[in-house]
């Protein structure tokens, strides 16, 4: 063991940060200008895209099927309880096969009874619920269904929802 030893010589010799900082600078520009070209179809994948954009728009478009619908006259309904909301304000319309409008029309007085009846019964909480609305809906349209039909009413639309 000498103790004559310099110690600069030791300690190892840090190498030049230069030619990481130049690969990393190389990696970014190569990168961006690779995105450019697939974007701007100088490299392959836009014409592809293009390809498909142009034959999708030859295939015709499946038509939706017929569909009529019924307005539910407006509803206001009276809310029990103390607090500052005391009116519910609802409108609806049924989404039905044409062939069944009139059917429709003619028991309309009833389909307004069972949601008249159906929301006079919904606690208050429930209908100040935001998330609660999809349920109502749901329940609302199966007891349409169970007075119009099972077949005959395909949707119920909430076209006004208001606590007064």
């Amino acid at each position: 063991m000498s103790t004559d030893a310099d110690p600069a010589e030791e300690e190892p010799k840090k190498g030049s940060k230069l030619p990481l900082i130049i690969g990393l600078i190389l990696a970014v520009l190569g990168g961006g200008g690779g995105f450019l070209a697939v974007q701007s179809g100088l490299l392959g994948g836009a014409t592809e895209v293009a390809e498909k954009v142009a034959e999708e728009e030859k295939e015709p478009t499946e038509s939706l099927p017929p569909v009529a619908f019924v307005a539910i006259d407006p509803l206001v309904i009276s809310l029990p309880g103390d607090g500052g909301r005391h009116h519910l304000r609802f409108a609806a319309q049924l989404e039905v096969a044409p062939d069944y409008v009139a059917d429709i029309e003619a028991i309309k007085p009833r389909i307004v009874d069972v949601l008249n009846g159906y929301l006079r019964a919904v606690d208050l909480a429930e209908l100040e619920d935001p998330t609660a609305l999809m349920r109502l809906r749901s329940q609302m349209l199966r007891r349409v269904r169970v007075v119009t039909g099972e077949n005959r009413v395909n949707d119920l639309l909430i076209m006004e929802f208001v606590l007064s």
